[in-house]
C-alpha cells in the first residue's frame, strides 16, 4: 500500500508541475514573452492608413459556397462585414429618415445584382428579409441556379457595392 501511495503522490506532483509549466508558458506567450518590441516608432504606426479593403462593407454567402452542389431545400446563410443588419422600421418612413449604415438582406434567384439606388421589387425573383434575419431554407428545383445577395436600405433601395452572386447546382 505504501508504494501505491508514493506512486500516486509522484503522479500528483508531476501533474501539478506540468500544469504550472503550461500556465507559465501560456502567460509568457499571451504577454509577448521575451520578444523585443517592434522597432517601428509608435507615431508612424498611428499615421499609416488602414487597408481600404478591411474597412469596406461587404455582403457574402456563408453557405452554400460558390460552385457547390446541394439538395433542396437549400440552407442559405448570409454574412456581412462593416455594416449593420437591422429590421425595417414598422412605421412608414421618408427618404430623409432612412438609417445610414443599416440595411437588410434580399436574395434573388436566377437574377443579377440591381444597380445602386434601385428599389428591390417585392416580388419574384426576390425574397426580402425585412425582419433582419440572415438564414432561410429555400426550395429550389433541380439544376443550376444563380443566387444574388443584395443589401437594401429601409426603403428597399440597393446600396452601392453591397451585392454578391454565387452559382450552385441543386441535385435531383
Amino acid at each position: 500500500m505504501h508504494a501505491a501511495n508514493h506512486v500516486v503522490n509522484l503522479l500528483g506532483i508531476r501533474a501539478l508541475l506540468q500544469l504550472v509549466l503550461l500556465v507559465t508558458a501560456s502567460l509568457s506567450v499571451a504577454c509577448g514573452g521575451s520578444e523585443a518590441p517592434p522597432s517601428q516608432p509608435a507615431e508612424s504606426a498611428s499615421q499609416a492608413p488602414a487597408p481600404a479593403a478591411a474597412s469596406q462593407p461587404r455582403v457574402f454567402f456563408v453557405s452554400p459556397q460558390d460552385g457547390a452542389t446541394v439538395k433542396s431545400p437549400v440552407p442559405l446563410q448570409f454574412g456581412i462585414e462593416n455594416y449593420t443588419i437591422a429590421p425595417v422600421p414598422k412605421e412608414t418612413i421618408t427618404a430623409e429618415q432612412v438609417r445610414s449604415g443599416m440595411g437588410h438582406h434580399h436574395v434573388g434567384v436566377d437574377t443579377d445584382c440591381l444597380p445602386p439606388g434601385a428599389e428591390i421589387p417585392k416580388a419574384q425573383p426576390w425574397v426580402h428579409f425585412g425582419d433582419g434575419k440572415s438564414t432561410i431554407d429555400m426550395q429550389l428545383p433541380p439544376g443550376p441556379h444563380k443566387l444574388t445577395l443584395q443589401l437594401g436600405d429601409d426603403l428597399h433601395r440597393t446600396i452601392e457595392g453591397l451585392c454578391t452572386t454565387i452559382n450552385i447546382t441543386v441535385a435531383p
